[in-house]
């Protein structure tokens, strides 16, 4: 990859591990990240691991005595998955970066609780935060793991998203969101549309870049893709990790493009509300994570069989659909990784184009870009060719509205609201509820717009008092300040 030289600066990326969710998908990253650029698990440069052409500067730093460190801070309420992290990986991360609450109770999937506390915690938090942002030459932002159904990814999640905003505003934040098993056997917690509601509203206010990560989605694909009949936490976190690392390829193997997050997260969201991701990926397999091989798993990976499985309902990781008579794209980023002749690509493209397998909104360029990444020359991958998609479609909406309709039968209830309203921000009413209702409606009456040409002109004619979806910079500099009250 040329082109790489030419920007010595690194853009470092520091990442939030926040909660339960946040720490075991943060744990399975790192495991990926090291196996790529060649460090061991206590974060050695292996002897091997010279020519890699890679930049390990954006994830890591280096120690005095060489060491490579995460530039990640593990964050949670409760001790327990903080405590099996440091078993796991007992050298490679910074023992100042880890925040564990010292009562140890957690937040009980409670946002509220997790959202108090994080008042309480903030100091100390932001110390550690300040403290990585210090080592970094020219930090470009937050990438934030965590789920949005229990306590403490969302509220204390929540708190840290409206944080990092006031105190970064000129810093990019994406996260890695970890949405709820939607059927109702699979739930575990009653209140996960109270904690996810809450949380929506921080990830549509003081988020940049939202990657959807949906249980329910992830879950049917193990089952029905990877014929794994029970798939088990640390399978699907696999499937999570290995969305992340392909999703920071470009940024850590430089090609010609996408070298850094702006110019990711720029291409896929041309309006600033609606950039909530999907991400596909294929080929899948979980031969590589250790399991027996698949013997339906995919044989022929060429580029054209790549990205037209990408396109398929069915490899999309979220649970909404993406047939044609439903919603269109926005736009579509096609990470592509192995042997590629470019001219293929192109040829791949006119295919899509030609059969219509994609439709886009009628008022953007309706075009999928296409990214070319260096595979790391560490891992063996059994597939000549491999592809993720991160697409901006408008059906992303459903998955919106059933969160809105499980909360509005909760709330219609008034059920099981003692505990919010034994905390702080809920107990004089419960107009925090009501706001972020208002939100989540906003983003699918926006979202369902942006189907139609005049989207252009969506929000001119607005009642005063209602949220102006403006400008990003506006958004950057005033939302976060009306906002952070809690």
């Amino acid at each position: 990859g040329s082109g790489c030289g030419a920007r010595a600066m690194p853009r470092e990326i520091i990442t939030l591990q926040v909660g339960q969710c946040g720490n075991q998908i943060g744990m399975e990253f790192w495991k990926q990240l090291c196996l790529e650029h060649g460090i061991s698990m206590d974060g050695r440069l292996e002897d091997f691991a010279t020519q890699g052409g890679d930049r390990k500067d954006v994830f890591f730093y280096q120690a005095d005595d060489e060491q490579y460190i995460p530039r990640s801070l593990l964050i949670d309420l409760e001790p327990r998955v903080l405590s099996h992290v440091q078993q796991t990986l007992p050298r490679l991360f910074n023992q100042e970066n880890i925040f564990s609450h010292p009562e140890g109770g957690g937040a009980g999937n409670n946002w509220a609780a997790g959202y108090t506390i994080g008042g309480s915690v903030q100091e100390e938090i932001l110390e550690m935060i300040d403290r990585e942002a210090d080592g970094s030459e020219s930090l470009e932002g937050f990438m934030m793991c965590h789920s949005i159904a229990g306590g403490t990814g969302s509220g204390l999640g929540s708190f840290l998203l409206e944080r990092l905003n006031d105190h970064f505003p000129k810093k990019l934040i994406q996260t890695y969101s970890v949405f709820p098993n939607q059927s109702t056997d699979a739930s575990d917690v009653v209140v996960q549309p109270y904690n996810s509601l809450l949380t929506l509203k921080r990830l549509t206010l003081n988020a940049d870049a939202v990657v959807v990560l949906d249980n329910t989605a992830l879950n049917r694909i193990a089952t029905e893709r990877l014929h794994v009949p029970n798939p088990s936490v640390e399978q699907i976190n696999q499937l999570v990790s290995t969305v992340m690392a392909a999703s920071t390829n470009t940024l850590r193997f430089p090609g010609y493009m996408n070298n850094d997050m702006i110019g990711l997260v720029s291409s896929l969201i041309p309006t600033p509300r609606l950039h909530f991701l999907m991400t596909g990926y294929t080929p899948l397999s979980f031969d590589h994570l250790g399991g027996e091989a698949n013997p339906l798993a995919v044989r022929k990976t060429s580029v054209m069989d790549v990205m037209r499985r990408l396109l398929q309902t069915k490899n999309i990781m979220v649970s909404c659909s993406t047939r044609k008579d439903r919603g269109c794209y926005i736009s579509i980023l096609d990470i592509i990784q192995g042997e590629v002749d470019p001219t293929q690509v192109h040829k791949s493209l006119q295919r899509i184009r030609e059969r219509q397998l994609c439709s886009f909104i009628p008022w953007g360029p309706a075009s999928i870009q296409v990214a070319l990444s260096r595979r790391s020359p560490y891992v063996k991958s059994p597939h000549r060719v491999s592809g993720l998609m991160l697409a901006n479609h408008t059906s992303i909406r459903d998955l919106f509205a059933r969160i809105a309709q499980q909360y509005d039968k909760l709330r219609k209830r008034d059920a099981f609201l003692d505990n919010y309203r034994k905390l702080p921000i809920f107990a004089d009413d419960l107009s925090e509820f009501d706001e972020s209702r208002d939100v989540l409606h906003e983003l699918i009456e926006e979202y369902r717009a942006s189907e139609s040409p005049d989207y252009v002109n969506w929000g001119i004619e607005r009642t005063p008092g209602e949220p102006d979806p403006g400008a990003f910079q506006e958004r950057k500099a005033g939302e976060a300040a009306v906002v952070g009250q809690g």
